[in-house]
Formats: structure tokens, C-alpha cells, sequence
């Protein structure tokens, strides 16, 4: 193997590893599927609330997590509570979905226009 790559070295020729086609090597690696993106992204983001809220829970306190009970604003029926921490999650899960197909649409659309 050695060998070979001296001989390749010192003809200054080059190697060809792979022979494809660009545009459907570009069109398999650039694109996303948007819809992956979206549950993995969902997912994500119901179990890091999950976790979050599960957490202020168990701590407990005086006081419990004032600041992740803002998000009651936006988020009807979510509260600092172990049932709170469910709807959390269904919410993060249905936030985390929709943010992560709308990027990958996005993405996508920017890739095609500049592939073209």
C-alpha cells in the first residue's frame, strides 16, 4: 500500500477514489429530511423540559422555579409540578417538532435555490 501511494506521489497524477455523479452526491448529503429533524428535535425538547421541571421538583425549596414557570405564560395549563412536567413535555414535543420542520423546509429551499 506504501508503495502504491509513492507511485502515486511521484507521477503527480490523480487519484480518483470515487467516481460520482456531483449533483446527486449533493442532493443525498446536503439535504435534510425535515420531518426526522422535527421529532429528533421534539424530542429533545419535551425531555430537556421534562427533566428541567422534574428536577425543580425534587429539589424543592421555598420558592419553586420561578423562572421555568414563566413559560405558563405561553404555555397553557404547564406549571412547576410532577403533572406540569408531562404537559411540558407535550408542549416542548409539539414546539420542538414544529421549529425543526420549518428549519429543515428552510434549509432545504436555501439548498435547492443555490444548487440550481
Amino acid at each position: 500500500m506504501v508503495t502504491f501511494l509513492r507511485q502515486q506521489l511521484a507521477s503527480k497524477t490523480p487519484v480518483v477514489l470515487m467516481d460520482t455523479n456531483d449533483d446527486e452526491l449533493r442532493h443525498t448529503i446536503v439535504r435534510l429530511n425535515s420531518i426526522t429533524l422535527g421529532v429528533v428535535l421534539g424530542a429533545f425538547s419535551g425531555l430537556t423540559l421534562f427533566l428541567a421541571t422534574i428536577w425543580l421538583v425534587v429539589k424543592g425549596g421555598r420558592e419553586i422555579g420561578p423562572h421555568l414557570s414563566l413559560l405558563s405564560q405561553y404555555f397553557p395549563g404547564y406549571s412547576v409540578s410532577f403533572i406540569g412536567s408531562f404537559i411540558g413535555f407535550f408542549y416542548g414535543l409539539v414546539v420542538g417538532f414544529v421549529v425543526g420542520f420549518v428549519f429543515g423546509r428552510i434549509y432545504n429551499f436555501i439548498v435547492d435555490s443555490y444548487a440550481k
